[in-house]
């Protein structure tokens, strides 16, 4: 189960881009993208996938976006807490011990 004092670290096995308005995650699969498993990512998701750089815990990270989005911290720790296990699941970041 994911927890606010995680430390996430984003991996090798997932390259982003952003195009105009849209940010884009494929994973690397053998050097190969795998063009089948495409992830875009909200706004949110964007801003808490910039945000991830091996430093902050997840509590930091919903910390800054508290600051930074006029929303009801519940919600937005749910929604962290979802993106943080779907990056995880399509092994775009794993937890810095």
């Amino acid at each position: 189960m994911v927890s606010l004092n995680q430390c996430p670290q984003k991996t090798d096995d997932v390259v982003s881009r952003k195009i105009e308005d849209q940010f884009i995650l494929i994973p690397i699969r053998s050097n190969v993208a795998d063009l089948d498993s495409i992830y875009t990512l909200n706004e949110t998701g964007a801003r808490i996938y910039e945000l991830i750089d091996g430093q902050k815990t997840l509590g930091q990270i919903k910390a800054a976006l508290v600051q930074e989005y006029d929303v009801e911290e519940t919600i937005l720790e749910k929604d962290l807490l979802e993106i943080a296990n779907l990056l995880k699941s399509i092994g775009g970041i794993q937890w810095k011990n």
